[in-house]
């Protein structure tokens, strides 16, 4: 049975949104450009004092 204009239109709409999911090949995709962090370095070593911190300290009075 044949397409009618609606039903090729219709697949074609779908080809493009199917295509679309699949990502683009490598070389045609642009590089991204210095993305800045989400959080300071400044906060980071804070959370990792706040996280390892009292391992640091507790394992001090243990041996000393």
């Amino acid at each position: 049975m044949a397409q009618t204009p609606q039903q090729r239109a219709a697949n074609a709409k779908f080809a493009r949104r199917e295509e679309a999911k699949m990502g683009k090949p490598v070389s045609t995709t642009k590089r991204a450009t210095d993305q800045k962090a989400p959080i300071s370095k400044g906060w980071i070593v804070v959370l990792a004092f706040v996280l390892c911190g009292g391992l640091i300290f507790e394992l001090l009075r243990l041996f000393f």
